[in-house]
């Protein structure tokens, strides 16, 4: 595997992004994708929680920031994904970056089981749905923030 990394690195497009003005531009688009999906998300978890809107009905006020964060995730990923293939051998070391990762993959099981959980009606699924989107989301925008403070 890393072979494969070295020469995804090695690629022109990676040299682009990791060596020109292009990282840092990349980069400010992943944070404002990243904090428009994850301000929705926040928003509509807070509302399953009870904590806001609650003159709102909650299918309605959630599916709305539920789009809005659908829009702004394929940006986020793809910008990402530019930024992981300026050093993506240092990234897969990288221990912060790992948890990210993992964040990420819980975040969207526990989507997967809140969408279960919204046909079946089960408020109480839901709510707890709601509170761990809140954990792993917020702890791998923590996590993301350390990939640049820890080597790999």
């Amino acid at each position: 595997m890393a072979e494969f990394w070295e020469w995804l690195g090695n690629t022109e497009l990676a040299f682009q992004i990791g060596a020109t003005w292009l990282f840092p531009f990349v980069e400010s688009l992943h944070v404002l994708f990243v904090v428009t999906l994850v301000g929705a998300i926040i928003l509509a978890d807070l509302r399953v929680l009870g904590r806001m809107a609650l003159d709102e009905p909650l299918s309605v006020y959630v599916r709305g920031y539920v789009h809005v964060a659908w829009f702004t995730f394929v940006p986020a990923v793809i910008t990402g994904l530019g930024l992981f293939i300026s050093r993506p051998a240092g990234y897969v070391d990288n221990v912060a970056f790992q948890i990210k990762i993992l964040l990420l993959v819980l975040a969207g099981l526990n989507v997967w089981f809140y969408y279960r959980s919204e046909k079946l009606q089960v408020l109480r699924r839901q709510k707890v749905g709601a509170g761990l989107s809140l954990i792993f989301w917020l702890s791998a925008i923590f996590a993301g923030r350390w990939i640049g403070h820890i080597s790999g």
